[in-house]
């Protein structure tokens, strides 16, 4: 049966946070697809990416904070000009970005990458 499309909305952004970080993924580079033998992870803080949409593209940083709530990234040297003076981060939709570098100081996260790769 479908549903409606005021419902979808709204499950899909009152959807709780353990959910909503499912959705910060992004495809990873083609050396890390070679190693650990998936095509996409979850992203986190220290993550090395590089942006390959949109105005920013070909920059390449490491991840400074994950907004899961909104699907978006804020991105080492990432930044605009505020109008009184000062910097602040621009966030970058996830899917706009592919890792170059997993942070793996997690044992969890390095067990469940490497665990895909056999």
């Amino acid at each position: 049966m479908a549903t409606k499309h005021t419902k979808a909305i709204k499950r899909y952004f009152g959807a709780p946070l353990h959910i909503q970080s499912k959705r910060v993924s992004a495809a990873v580079s083609d050396e890390l697809k070679e190693k650990y033998g998936t095509s996409s992870a979850r992203v986190r803080k220290d993550d090395s990416v590089k942006i390959v949409r949109g105005e920013f593209k070909g920059i390449e940083g490491k991840v400074t904070k994950v907004y899961s709530s909104e699907s978006r990234i804020s991105i080492e040297g990432v930044n605009r000009e505020k109008i009184k003076g000062g910097q602040i981060p621009i966030k970058i939709h996830a899917s706009k970005v592919m890792i170059t570098n997993l942070n793996l100081a997690d044992k969890f996260r390095k067990s469940s990458i490497e665990g895909e790769a056999s």
